[in-house]
């Protein structure tokens, strides 16, 4: 599908993923409490591909393409982020932070695809990303600094396993994210036990509570499964530049969670920044309605000329 605009029904997805992915960090931040970061992440990405690894065929992809999806989408990824938000980094200023990814994605598609977005995205990213600098002017504290960093890089690898989704362009998603996260389980083990060890690994484990355990089940079932299932459908199905910039939605969703459920302070830049960036995205929304104005304005203008 070329069309530069969801449909109303891909549209509704991409609204379920901002409302999915937004209070993630919510339970990421539960689970943080309780289990090292990397340890966090094994557990995931465990959950994520048993058992249906076993009832699931593997993607018709080669296997370097695969190992890159899961090494950017989840190992890298989420190795960055847990650490970022564990240095310090609080859920509704991470759940900002990683949106640079659109604008790293944008970058990569038109690199590696030829996937021009038009003057209308740059804008509305441009808008946006005032909102994304508001923040970076605003984080303060050596462990939130590094945080920062580290959500940066998160960001950047999200935008990479962007490309390899896209250059995968599996039948089914879901076989993908399970695949993916197999893929991924040794490695995240393998970190796990030589930075955190396995005295801190047996006694997270040990004492585990369940509202942790409810954390890990967000994060594996909706987040991970219906959440990147559904976005591998919409990347698979439009341009990267038409799907991505709808995850800016995601700290608005982000600030306003962490408000309600942690008591996260709601401070005039982080509305400021969601506002900038709930105003870029509105923009590029609007990129079709401006270009067909722009071309009646020009046909117009020929007519005026030819008389």
């Amino acid at each position: 599908m070329s069309a530069t605009n969801l449909s109303p029904k891909h549209l509704l997805l991409a609204l379920v993923i901002v409302v999915i992915w937004g209070t993630n960090f919510i339970a990421i931040y539960i689970g943080l409490k309780e289990l090292p970061p990397f340890l966090f992440s094994a557990i995931r990405f465990g959950l994520s591909a048993l058992p249906f690894v076993f009832f699931i065929p593997r993607p018709k992809t080669p296997w370097k393409l695969l190992l890159g999806f899961g090494i950017f989408n989840f190992v890298l990824q989420f190795g960055f982020l847990f650490t970022g938000m564990n240095l310090g980094l609080s859920p509704g200023l991470a759940s900002l932070v990683v949106q640079v990814q659109v604008f790293f994605s944008m970058g990569l598609a038109f690199l590696l695809f030829r996937e021009k977005p038009g003057i209308i995205k740059i804008i509305g990213s441009v808008i946006s990303f005032i909102g994304i600098g508001i923040v970076a002017l605003n984080v303060n504290g050596s462990a939130t600094l590094i945080g920062f960093i580290f959500a940066i890089m998160a960001a950047l690898s999200w935008a990479f396993g962007n490309i390899f989704t896209k250059k995968i362009n599996a039948i089914s998603p879901f076989a993908l994210v399970v695949w993916g996260n197999l893929i991924s389980l040794p490695f995240m083990l393998a970190i796990s036990f030589f930075i955190e060890g396995s005295g801190e690994i047996s006694n997270a484990v040990q004492n585990i509570s369940w509202s942790t355990i409810g954390a890990v089940a967000f994060v594996v079932y909706l987040s991970t499964h219906l959440g990147y299932g559904l976005w591998g459908y919409l990347l698979k199905t439009y341009p990267t530049s038409a799907v991505v910039p709808y995850t800016l939605l995601i700290p608005v969703v982000g600030f306003i969670s962490s408000a309600v459920f942690l008591g996260e302070n709601l401070d005039s830049w982080k509305l400021w920044a969601s506002l900038f960036i709930l105003s870029g995205l509105v923009f590029s929304l609007f990129e079709k309605k401006i270009n067909k104005w722009n071309e009646n304005l020009k046909a117009q203008f020929k007519v005026k000329n030819k008389y």
